[in-house]
């Protein structure tokens, strides 16, 4: 038997969040490369809260065990990559949404899901970093892949108090850059500028409808925020400069126009975590385990236990959680 947060669809399509001692024989089978996994440790993410509170249709398949990442020890393995008592990581794949992710003390997954744990990373530590800390390691080799250099100006990070966003502000500043972070939270300046940040920029200055083309600032950017924000932010990116797309939390519009593309040469750049390819998911762990500050992400990140993941889902939606919630799916 194990212990998950458990989401069962209401006949009104609402959804039904608790936690449930499962049988293990209610894991989910896979024809080939299936490996269990006892989970350590799991993360609540903006998506997880979504699947939790039904605010959108993020699950795909009921029931549903939550949770887009885990970090854990292989307990049985069909794969020949992966042994008992590898200690393994898994961030995106549909876990969570059309496959049973990791808020629970055991998962069932593809082997071609995981990625080895760095040595150099505890598995706490690799959750309080979790997907959004990937995530953010994938902006900025992004960036960096793109020739944005330290000495090339400010990088601006939008929703700088989330968990993309404030690990971003560390690693940037970890490797030299100088960061302006955006919030709304006049209060979190200091937490932002002991994480590195140099400057704090009000979001409200990005937040509202903007000209097409602004004064030229940023020789990068890290946006987690979408819409006018972002929108802004390329029109405020410097000639030649690169902007690093990675979520929506004001919105999935773009009112955008070409200026900045075609008049600055600006670069705008996807970035997916979910299938994301295995030498680029294994390059931004590495990075993670060789640059992340030990004291940032103890700022950055806090323990949770599986029961307090269902009340955390909400305030992850309204954006009143900074930094983290790593989740202890055994306490």
């Amino acid at each position: 038997m194990f212990r998950a947060l458990y989401l069962e669809q209401n006949a009104d399509k609402t959804t039904a969040a608790s936690i449930r001692s499962l049988d293990d024989s209610a894991l989910p089978a896979f024809e080939r490369n299936g490996v269990t996994v006892d989970v350590g440790f799991s993360t609540i993410n903006y998506k997880d809260g979504l699947a939790i509170t039904g605010k959108s249709p993020v699950v795909r398949k009921w029931p549903m065990v939550p949770g887009i990442d885990f970090v854990g020890t292989v307990s049985a393995s069909d794969d020949a990559r992966w042994q008992p008592g590898d200690a393994v990581i898994l961030n995106g794949w549909g876990v969570g949404e059309a496959h049973w992710g990791g808020l629970a003390e055991k998962a069932r997954v593809n082997g071609d899901w995981l990625v080895r744990l760095p040595a150099a990373l505890q598995p706490f530590d690799a959750m309080a970093l979790g997907t959004a800390g990937y995530t953010a390691m994938l902006c900025v080799l992004a960036l960096e892949r793109q020739g944005v250099k330290p000495g090339d100006g400010e990088i601006l990070v939008t929703g700088a108090t989330g968990g993309v966003g404030s690990v971003a502000v560390s690693l940037l500043s970890r490797r030299g850059y100088r960061v302006a972070a955006s919030t709304g939270k006049a209060a979190e300046a200091e937490y932002l500028k002991t994480l590195g940040a140099q400057e704090i920029v009000d979001r409200a200055m990005l937040s509202a409808p903007g000209k097409p083309l602004q004064k030229e600032r940023w020789a990068g950017v890290v946006d987690t925020v979408g819409s006018h924000t972002l929108a802004n932010a390329c029109a405020s990116t410097r000639y030649g400069g690169t902007v690093t797309a990675c979520g929506l939390a004001q919105g999935m519009d773009l009112p955008v126009t070409v200026a900045p593309f075609i008049l600055r040469g600006v670069s705008l750049i996807g970035i997916d975590s979910v299938m994301a390819p295995l030498a680029r998911r294994t390059e931004a762990w590495e990075g993670l385990a060789q640059d992340i500050d030990r004291a940032a992400l103890a700022l950055i990140a806090r323990r949770i236990g599986l029961a307090e993941a269902l009340a955390a889902a909400p305030g992850i939606l309204a954006g009143n959680v900074r930094g983290r919630l790593v989740v202890d799916v055994r306490q």
